[in-house]
């Protein structure tokens, strides 16, 4: 009978042995709810708007073309463009341990990072044009820490002399942005410089929120020649209202990708969003397969190609430069502009 009993014993602690082990996360610091085979992966994205949702895209994208696709548990959540609910939503994730957090966009990485500061939670952001600014890594070709990502570096050389090309007597250029937003900071900071260099001076009008830029955008428009935007998420979300106002006061707006110029910019050096988030997705997988984030180099996005709205164009009567002949060509998607 004793011996019995140690036999049960012990099959009982090794049933028990293997439902811990089940229960384990499959990456080291990885969810306590996954099963060693499976990955919870969480997705912050700020808001929903074209240059973000082609971020997901690519992210996605890169995800199902993964030798562990079949394994990835995806949460994708959206911030609604609002810091404290990304906040709220990074600490529901790290609390739950997910196995990595994905972030679009600088507000949703600066909440996934402070989240995840005290576990062993990885975060990989996407379109972070200064990560460093952003006090999310130490930095570009070291991370440190447990966090890296993708960063959009925009040309604002090759941006300002599009716009010279297209508008030769331009003299003032306006800028919408956010205060708050580090990217939109940085991005001003860069672009008055290289401006300046070529004789333009920028006049900026700073905002709040997107319920701010109503009155931001008319009260800008008629001191300009024209209106360039960054990413700046509140900006780029409320384009159509930077739009009306715009072309109320005569002048055009440049975007900075193709999905703004679709939506009715006239021109822009365009990123490429869905490959960023492809990018993004890889460095993702990497650290998934037993990388560690902090030694992973920020992967840096920053040539564009140029591309042009040609039905805008004719509205402004502004004809296409040889030196833009190649240019990609679109036209207004009406949809997004009503």
């Amino acid at each position: 009978m004793k011996k019995l009993k140690i036999v049960s014993m012990l099959l009982a602690a090794a049933v028990s042995l293997m439902g811990l082990t089940a229960c384990s996360g499959g990456n080291e610091g990885g969810g306590d709810t996954v099963s060693a085979d499976s990955y919870k992966v969480g997705v912050i994205q700020f808001g929903s708007h074209p240059s973000l949702d082609n971020c997901y895209q690519g992210i996605e994208e890169a995800l199902k073309a993964s030798p562990i696709s079949d394994k990835l548990d995806i949460d994708l959540q959206n911030g609604n463009f609002d810091a404290a609910t990304c906040d709220t939503i990074a600490k529901n994730m790290a609390a739950k341990k997910y196995d990595i957090i994905f972030a679009i966009a600088t507000p949703a990485a600066v909440s996934a990072y402070s989240a995840a500061a005290n576990t062993d939670v990885p975060v990989v952001f996407c379109a972070v044009s200064d990560p460093i600014a952003a006090g999310i890594v130490e930095d570009m070709d070291a991370p440190g820490g447990s966090c890296t990502g993708t960063a959009d570096e925009l040309d604002f050389d090759a941006q300002t002399e599009l716009i010279k090309a297209l508008q030769p007597d331009v003299k003032k250029i306006g800028v919408l942005y956010t205060t708050s937003e580090a990217n939109s900071v940085s991005h001003l900071s860069k672009f008055r410089e290289i401006a300046s260099s070529k004789g333009i001076e920028v006049i900026d009008q700073g905002v709040q929120g997107a319920a701010d830029i109503p009155q931001a955008a008319a009260t800008l428009a008629p001191k300009v020649d024209c209106i360039n935007n960054f990413t700046d998420n509140n900006v780029v979300a409320s384009l159509t209202v930077v739009l009306e106002q715009a072309n109320a006061a005569g002048i055009p707006v440049y975007g900075s990708e193709v999905e703004q110029v679709s939506n009715g910019c006239i021109a822009s050096i365009s990123i490429d969003y869905v490959a960023l988030g492809r990018a993004t997705g890889d460095v993702g997988v990497r650290i998934l397969g037993g990388e560690s984030a902090g030694t992973i180099p920020v992967v840096r996005f920053s040539e564009g190609t140029p591309v042009v709205n040609t039905e805008v164009m004719e509205r402004f009567n502004i004809a296409l430069p040889d030196a833009y002949a190649n240019a990609e060509k679109v036209t207004t998607n009406t949809e997004a502009a009503e």
